[in-house]
């Protein structure tokens, strides 16, 4: 049986570090006005961009929390230490963002029937302020690592879904200002939050699927048994499992069959490499068998 464990994966995890907690200070800071703003104005668009940035604040907080855990010292109880955490947080990310969306959408139509008094003046200046900070806070998060961390990516979301709503407070005061259009700001907040909505059921859906251990999407589990299978004397490559321990960490674990000729250190040795180069899989166990013994399995069967 082999073992490799590799650790390219944590290479990045300074750039996240920093950037979480930059744009955790940021949107922190600027939340408290626009609560405050959006009680003054009377504007729901306002107060649901407030209510998207304290979960902004949570989101960019657990995430920060999440990737400091993740780096704490691997232990007996613990052999993959709490690196599985930082899926934990972008999962309860995701439903934030779906159970924000929801009451935005039931407040919205409260307003629909009786479009409340809106102070435009003062929802156009703290939704532009708002604007400018929610730039900032993605612009932060894009140095770090979004595109393979889903922790950092449902953060990033949270702040492209909070960036729209402002957009969209924006447009709803400039309406209200220049033509009266009262209903402008619940419109503006049901828009917001359907597109939060969605953000938020793709983050949840990412994230469930690495804790049901599902299949990486991006590593063919067919395509891997393949490769392994064209190494010279193996007769079959079986009881495969392709898993992800946290983002941008994928392992592997397998059964090959070889000839009795085959030398087994050789034939894992080979298997390492073509796990290694060609998937990015830097953790992985492959137990060796002989085509004559078979699979000693207690159960009898591999599947």
């Amino acid at each position: 049986m082999g073992h490799h464990h590799g650790h390219s994966h944590g290479h990045s995890h300074t750039a996240n570090k920093t950037a979480l907690l930059s744009a955790f200070l940021l949107i922190a800071a600027f939340m408290i006005v626009e609560v405050i703003g959006g009680v003054i104005t009377n504007s729901l668009a306002l107060l649901s961009d407030a209510g998207h940035m304290l979960s902004d604040a949570a989101a960019l907080g657990l995430s920060f929390f999440a990737i400091k855990l993740g780096e704490k010292s691997v232990s007996q109880e613990k052999t993959y230490g709490y690196k599985r955490f930082e899926i934990i947080a972008a999962a309860l990310n995701g439903l934030a963002l779906i159970v924000i969306s929801l009451i935005i959408f039931y407040e919205a139509i409260q307003r629909f029937f009786a479009p409340p008094e809106v102070q435009s003046t003062g929802m156009l200046i703290i939704s532009v302020i708002g604007l400018v900070v929610n730039i900032v806070a993605a612009w932060i998060l894009m140095k770090g690592d979004k595109d393979e961390n889903l922790n950092v990516r449902s953060a990033f979301l949270h702040v492209i879904g909070d960036m729209l709503g402002s957009v969209g407070a924006i447009i709803a005061a400039l309406l209200i200002m220049f033509f009266g259009w009262g209903i402008a700001d619940p419109i503006a907040s049901v828009i917001v939050a359907g597109l939060i909505l969605v953000s938020g059921g793709r983050v949840t859906k990412d994230s469930f699927h690495i804790l049901m251990e599902g299949s990486p999407t991006e590593i063919d589990a067919n395509e891997v048994k393949a490769a392994l299978g064209q190494i010279p004397l193996v007769r079959e490559v079986h009881d495969l499992h392709i898993w992800t321990i946290t983002s941008g960490y994928p392992v592997l674990s397998c059964h090959i069959t070889i000839a009795d000729e085959g030398v087994h250190d050789e034939i894992l040795a080979q298997s390492q490499k073509i796990l290694h180069d060609h998937f990015d899989i830097e953790h992985s166990t492959v137990q060796i068998e002989k085509e004559t013994n078979g699979c000693p399995s207690p159960h009898g069967t591999c599947n």
